[in-house]
């Protein structure tokens, strides 16, 4: 297995440890909501702390429901992972162009200059 692979699988465990492990030890057993965001989260601080705070503006968009706006954050996330795909493919593919380039130049110069070295025959 080369290096890469070795390294792609030890971060492929370390994000389902991630993933499972919270999960799999109960944390947040003893929260109403045991995995909500920070947003919510904060809101919830906010309140305990000073209950007649004022928000200084409201979302442009309220989604009708949290499936609604978890898909459109899914949405999102997907979005930007597939323009940062497309940079680092377009970047490698550009790499990998510049390469084969400048390996075709190279050899093209070598080409030229056997050629050239061929010893001429003497003319009688």
């Amino acid at each position: 297995m080369s290096r890469n692979a070795k390294i792609n699988m030890v971060l492929l465990v370390i994000v389902a440890a991630l993933a499972v492990l919270p999960v799999a030890l109960g944390l947040g057993d003893d929260e109403k909501e045991p995995f909500t965001g920070a947003d919510a989260q904060a809101e919830t601080a906010i309140t305990e702390i000073k209950p007649d705070y004022e928000p200084w503006f409201s979302p442009l968009y309220e989604p009708p429901s949290g499936e609604i706006e978890s898909a459109l954050f899914a949405l999102q996330a997907a979005l930007g992972a597939g323009v940062l795909a497309y940079y680092f493919g377009l970047r490698k593919g550009r790499r990998q162009g510049a390469e084969i380039a400048q390996a075709q130049e190279t050899s093209a110069e070598q080409s030229t200059d056997v050629e050239g070295a061929r010893p001429e025959t003497e003319q009688v």
